[in-house]
């Protein structure tokens, strides 16, 4: 190049690439993304985990069980009864029938204690005053009910404990020769039924062992120890109630309490040893 010579050749351009890519990352920085998020945005990205070994799951062999159930009863005859009764008063008001019902129910208690029931066998079990409703039929003759009031009724119960069944006859008798309108049932107890069910259990264990014994034998297995024992149900069947008319008369009420059978079913599990 001589003194004074201007070189004029053109001059490559700049790379624009630095210049956008550095625009990108302004704008990048600049977003709200960025604000919310600035390190997760530019974070770098984890490596790609290492495969890893499958856990080796150790399974343990199965173990052979036989499981049977046994049923063991007993019955037992009840000692004792359960009597509720009560007296149901119906007047227009509910005043009338409270005094109506309050005038019967003591001579009705001192009667219960008159037949050698002890005050602490004697207990109130329910005592109500409800409005009652006149019906009437409507033009097909079928009963409907009519909301208008047209008295009240007011139901006072008691509940007997019997220790002595041989009382019970006459009992029923004295209460509804004295005002007792209203008999709920009886329900006969065996007051050692706890020891009674006891031999129930021993039977049904005895009772499942020996189905054990006959399956093993069959299937030409061995019994190991018992895993595990369980009470499946108790049962306890209830004799007829009573056998009465219920009639005012001068014989005492005949009573049969027949028998209870108590029953408990029993599951054995056993190991087996083949």
């Amino acid at each position: 190049m001589t003194e004074g010579h201007v070189n004029t050749a053109k001059l490559a351009p700049p790379d624009p690439a630095p210049v956008a890519d550095s625009r990108k990352r302004h704008d990048a920085i600049a977003s709200p993304e960025f604000r919310r998020h600035p390190l997760q945005r530019f974070s770098p990205q984890p490596p790609c985990p290492l495969a890893q070994a499958p856990a080796l799951a150790q399974s343990e062999d199965k173990i052979a069980t036989m499981s049977l159930t046994g049923t063991g009863e007993v019955t037992a005859a009840p000692d004792m009864a359960m009597i509720t009764s009560g007296v149901v008063s119906q007047e227009k008001t509910a005043r009338e029938a409270l005094t109506a019902n309050t005038k019967a129910m003591p001579p009705l208690i001192d009667e219960v204690k008159a037949a050698g029931i002890e005050p602490r066998d004697i207990q109130t079990s329910g005592f109500s005053i409800s409005p009652r409703y006149a019906d009437r039929r409507d033009s097909g003759g079928s009963w409907v009910k009519d909301r208008k009031i047209v008295g009240y009724q007011v139901n006072n119960g008691v509940s007997i404990h019997v220790r002595d069944l041989g009382k019970l006859g006459a009992l029923l008798d004295a209460m509804v020769s004295d005002g007792a309108n209203k008999i709920g049932g009886i329900h006969f107890i065996v007051s050692d039924a706890d020891k009674r069910r006891d031999e129930a259990h021993a039977a049904a264990v005895a009772d499942v062992k020996r189905k054990t014994e006959i399956y093993a034998k069959a299937a030409g297995v061995r019994l190991g120890r018992i895993l595990s024992i369980s009470e499946d149900s108790v049962s306890c069947s209830q004799p007829m109630l009573m056998r009465s008319s219920m009639k005012a008369e001068a014989a005492p009420v005949p009573v049969e309490a027949g028998e209870k059978t108590l029953r408990v079913q029993v599951t054995i599990t056993w190991q087996l040893e083949q």
